[in-house]
């Protein structure tokens, strides 16, 4: 007969913070709606967790890359375009948006290394005719327990 898998159990540990920075806690967790400090430490550690991943190249991210640029710039969407199909394995979708008659929105959902992400997002913010540019990383999930 197989074994049955061992349930977990949270571990608990105590910090010590100076009473400034414990009030500061409780007013965000009060905030943001946490049923305790609890909830609103492990969610911190798993952004610090995330945000640390992004670090080791080869880890598996995803993201978005955030871009605004005037589309009257000379060859920049074939550009874009040109990049986006060159990483088609690493984008999972794209959203482009009109903000203005000049100005437009492209956000791209990517799914990768994390060093290939970083890459990609570089080459695609220091395009010519990008205004802003941001990569916002996140887990693929796999990595972290609920």
């Amino acid at each position: 007969m197989p074994k049955k898998p061992r349930k977990e159990f949270a571990t608990r540990f105590s910090a010590s913070l100076p009473p400034q920075l414990m009030r500061q806690l409780d007013a965000m967790v009060r905030a943001k709606g946490y049923d305790n400090r609890s909830l609103a430490i492990a969610d911190m550690i798993r952004a610090q967790l995330v945000e640390h991943s992004q670090q080791h190249d080869e880890a598996e991210i995803a993201g978005s890359i955030t871009l605004v640029y005037d589309h009257h710039s000379h060859g920049l969407q074939h550009l874009l375009n040109d990049v986006q199909h060159d990483h088609g394995e690493h984008i999972i979708s794209t959203l482009h948006c009109h903000l203005d008659h000049d100005n437009c929105l492209e956000i791209i959902a990517v799914r990768g290394p994390a060093g290939v992400i970083r890459k990609l997002a570089d080459e695609l913010i220091g395009a010519r005719g990008v205004k802003h540019g941001k990569l916002a990383i996140t887990s693929t999930g796999h990595d972290l327990p609920a």
